[in-house]
């Protein structure tokens, strides 16, 4: 998704939930300061060896499940608070889609075997980005819900999970498995609001399907 298409879907995010996007362009800054020792490729790097067929793994309950019945696909795009769940399961991803809010320490291990890390900057995460951000051992691509610039990037999508489904649609991946997705029951995670989560989750899908 080109950021021309992104930006309306995006205003109406920032109205629906009253985000500040100043604070989202700010947490920019921040992550783009404490990345500059970084291993920093850009989405179209990345996406040269990604194929036609990809499989973009939620963290929803059912991510156990689906593991078994389904497997994976070519490429695997996790999201990041699922990343220590597939590693157990003996599968690390290729890339993680995070904005540092799951549990870091499989993401920075991750990151270390050899996978990609786009890291996202929104408003509400700067504190995460100012002590994480700069960690990953791996490649990592910056990436931004606002205006993309020389070396952050936006190819739209919101949570984690839809951001994964965008870059492999923009870049033409022709077949793309949705594993660990349940729109309306997520994983619980302690300190959030359950449902403030299912709205974003209802945006996740709606950007989904029309991606």
């Amino acid at each position: 998704m080109d950021f021309s298409q992104w930006e309306p879907i995006y205003k109406q995010i920032l109205s629906d939930f009253g985000f500040d996007r100043a604070e989202d362009e700010l947490t920019v800054r921040v992550l783009k300061a404490v990345t500059m020792s970084s291993d920093l490729r850009s989405g179209e790097e990345v996406a040269e060896g990604l194929g036609n067929t990809v499989t973009v793994v939620g963290n929803a309950p059912c991510l156990d499940e689906d593991l078994r019945e389904f497997g994976v696909s070519g490429k695997v795009l996790c999201s990041g608070s699922a990343v220590g769940r597939i590693m157990r399961a003996g599968i690390v991803p290729e890339m993680v889609f995070t904005d540092l809010d799951g549990e870091i320490d499989p993401q920075l291990e991750a990151s270390s075997k050899g996978a990609v890390t786009f890291i996202h900057a929104h408003g509400d995460n700067r504190d995460l980005v100012s002590s994480y951000a700069g960690c990953f051992e791996g490649p990592v691509v910056l990436t931004t819900q606002s205006v993309p610039e020389l070396t952050v990037f936006d190819y739209g999508g919101f949570t984690d999970g839809d951001r994964a489904y965008c870059f492999a649609r923009h870049f033409g991946a022709a077949e793309i498995k949705l594993i660990g997705f349940d729109y309306e029951r997520p994983m619980p995670k302690e300190g959030s609001d359950p449902e403030l989560k299912l709205r974003k989750l209802a945006w996740a899908k709606r950007i989904i399907e029309s991606c």
